[in-house]
């Protein structure tokens, strides 16, 4: 899920101190309060947008258009907004709820200590008026620094800087959790450095993407004016040029999912012989990390950024490293900087029209978990989640649970002994679901009402000594890799747990009133997917324990693999712009969890039915209403540009292609009458059948 997303090995999670949770009894009372228990379904009269579907489409020929057509033609793209679905309405609404929250908090008097922190911050996000008259000022001490530069070893001091600074690098990584032992942390290092979305853009000679590269270059050299750069654009194009290097040296995105190819641990005293030509002790001493075993994802890459490097002219690099400066911090300066970032990145690369409006701006910065975002987080939940949806969360998951395990018992093509750990992986996931049971401290962190830039600073700064304080510590199993308040769920392959923050657990996805075939089809098949990455193309690489290992005998891995080829070949097919498809191999982990997740949840479904009939509902069966929630909670519209960058650097079908996983289960064929000569239809053979 869009985030159904787990953070990659190369990405900086950095881990926090908890406390213990502070909701009162009263605040309790007021999120059960707040569930308002209805009766009513949300959405129409069983908790699906009948008035949506296009019922002149025939489900067996396009059957996103079928549940979400009428809704697709009329809806009109807001010009702050580069795509609009299911996902996107509901993150809208608990961006209003966390928007009352903070002004509440921010106009508020006598507040606690964490309320200060919220109120500060976003009142120093808000004065536009202090930000313009200091312009590019508060960025010129690192500026400065960049123009300082006079040596490689200076350029790998910056690079070592890049968490505290914002600016891109072409070497970095963060703490993340050893996957030979995920009771411990290690330093997980990647390629990276680039500001266009994917390798592709800089590579490809389509036309599209020449044009993009060509903007690209104008871009730049407005940037780099605002650091009175002479000769901007003969600068902008020796960093396009630059740039093109760095993605020459890439993996593909597909090869960069292999677990298998990007599990390469080392000693941090072998560094230097197995990757020689950086200084490794230089960059880890700005870091502040002490390092003593790295896992390098991606070895070859790595070699190829250090031959960079060294090879690159300097005066280049430094043109590099002030472009991005200016671009990664450009949201926390003055408008016409954010304005001129805008441009390029807004409308021309994702085809938004008008930028956000600044609290929602604010809100954005303020909600990451490496920002306030625990904070805002644990005021949301006691003001907008009853724990009685929790109660009926977990429910929900352990009959998927139940479900998938009859699932793996039955299957044909797995033997007994793979089963064996199938089941004790299965038995093993930890749910977590609402809120942390320890809330983040935000002891020692300090802010100010007047200086947005050093909040900023400050942030980073506490965050990265917390990670690097626990460094050498046991792996935290508490923790949460998403805030309460985000629309989103992920499945951590370490710890083997599947996580549902709050936010996600209301309509379409969760609906207490709505009838149980839509739950099913909706929360509970996003509970499967979720429980679908343990058994995905890479989740299956991890045991129980969370410990990567072949747990598979050669012949049950052989025959999955042979069905996950086919699932990739399936949604290679989709042309969602002419001459760019959907990238079958690169979403392969999504595409399984979605048609392994509906599975799951259609098995539970029936279960919960103890052998009787579902009623017909508006004219509708039980499994007909189960599949048109699944259909509709991918209901998107996308930009064009927007649609391109999810083709290229997102892991994730677009949604018009995840409300067609129906078409791998013979029960949707009966529910709609689905037959040869449609569109969609595949012979059963054809239907790719995993879990």
């Amino acid at each position: 899920m869009k985030k159904t997303i787990i953070a990659s090995a190369l990405t900086a999670i950095m881990l926090t101190a908890c406390s213990e949770p502070q909701v009162t009894t009263s605040e309790t009372k007021q999120a059960e309060n707040a569930a308002v228990a209805t009766g009513k379904a949300e959405l129409g009269s069983f908790g699906v947008d009948l008035s949506a579907r296009d019922e002149s489409v025939k489900p067996g020929d396009d059957f996103f258009m079928y549940a979400s057509g009428t809704w697709y033609k009329n809806y009109e793209m807001p010009a702050d907004k580069t795509r609009f679905g299911a996902f996107s309405a509901l993150a809208e609404r608990s961006e209003e709820q966390v928007k009352t929250i903070i002004e509440e908090i921010a106009n508020g008097k006598n507040l606690n200590a964490e309320e200060q922190l919220i109120a500060d911050f976003y009142n120093a996000y808000m004065d536009v008026e202090t930000l313009n008259k200091l312009g590019i000022k508060p960025i010129q001490p690192l500026l400065a620094d960049i123009d300082a530069i006079n040596n490689t070893d200076g350029l790998t001091k910056a690079f070592g800087q890049s968490w505290l600074t914002g600016v891109n690098a072409p070497i970095g990584g963060g703490m993340w959790f050893n996957r030979l032992d995920p009771n411990k942390y290690e330093m997980s290092m990647g390629a990276g450095g680039l500001g266009l979305p994917d390798r592709s853009y800089y590579l490809e000679q389509a036309e599209r993407f020449a044009k993009t590269r060509e903007a690209y270059v104008a871009h730049i050299a407005d940037m780099l004016k605002f650091a009175g750069k002479d000769k901007p654009t003969e600068r902008a194009e020796a960093i396009l040029a630059l740039e093109t290097k760095i993605a020459e040296g890439h993996w593909p995105r597909e090869k960069r999912r292999n677990r298998d190819l990007t599990l390469n641990q080392v000693k941090r005293d072998e560094l230097a012989t197995q990757y020689p030509g950086f200084n490794w002790d230089l960059y880890f001493a700005e870091t502040g990390y002490k390092v003593p075993q790295l896992n390098m994802s991606q070895p070859e890459p790595i070699k190829a950024m250090i031959a960079l490097i060294n090879s690159e002219d300097l005066a280049v690099w430094k043109d590099y490293l002030t472009y991005h400066a200016i671009s990664g911090n450009a949201s926390l300066l003055s408008e016409d900087i954010f304005n001129t970032n805008f441009e390029f990145y807004g409308k021309h690369l994702s085809g938004q029209q008008e930028p956000r409006a600044r609290w929602k701006r604010a809100i954005s910065e303020m909600s990451g978990t490496t920002s306030l975002g625990f904070a805002i987080g644990k005021v949301y939940v006691a003001r907008y989640f009853p724990e009685s949806s929790k109660k009926q969360m977990s429910e929900l998951v352990e009959n998927l649970r139940t479900a998938l395990g009859e699932r793996i018992e039955s299957l044909d093509w797995m033997g007994e002994e793979t089963k064996v750990n199938a089941q004790a992986k299965l038995a093993a996931f930890t749910p977590k679901i609402g809120y942390p049971d320890k809330w983040q401290s935000f002891d020692g962190l300090t802010l100010t009402r007047d200086n947005l830039m050093t909040n900023v600073k400050n942030l980073r700064e506490f965050f990265r000594n917390d990670s690097i304080a626990k460094e050498l510590e046991k792996t935290d199993r508490n923790r949460w890799g998403m805030t309460p308040q985000r629309v989103n769920a992920y499945y951590n392959s370490s710890f083997n747990e599947i996580v549902f923050p709050a936010a996600i657990l209301q309509p379409p996805f969760f609906d207490p009133n709505a009838d149980p075939a839509v739950n099913y089809g909706g929360i509970g098949a996003v509970i499967g997917h979720e429980m679908g990455h343990g058994f995905d193309d890479q989740g299956s690489k991890s045991d129980a324990n969370g410990i990567q290992r072949n747990w598979w005998t050669d012949a049950d891995r052989a025959a999955f693999e042979e069905k996950a080829d086919k699932l990739a070949a399936q949604y290679n097919k989709y042309e969602p712009i002419e001459g760019n498809f959907v990238n079958g191999r690169n979403s392969l982990g999504e595409n399984i969890g979605d048609v392994g997740g509906l599975a799951m949840a259609y098995h539970a479904y029936k279960l919960s039915l103890n052998g009787k009939e579902a009623p017909v509902i508006d004219g509708l069966t039980g499994d007909q209403r189960f599949f048109l929630a699944w259909a509709q909670v991918w209901k998107e519209k996308r930009t064009e540009q927007s649609m391109l960058n999810q083709l290229r650097a997102g892991t994730h079908a677009p949604g018009q292609f995840r409300a067609l996983a129906p078409r791998n289960h013979d029960a949707w064929y009966k529910a709609f009458d689905v037959k040869p000569g449609d569109k969609l239809y595949l012979a059963p053979e054809d239907r790719v059948r995993i879990w």
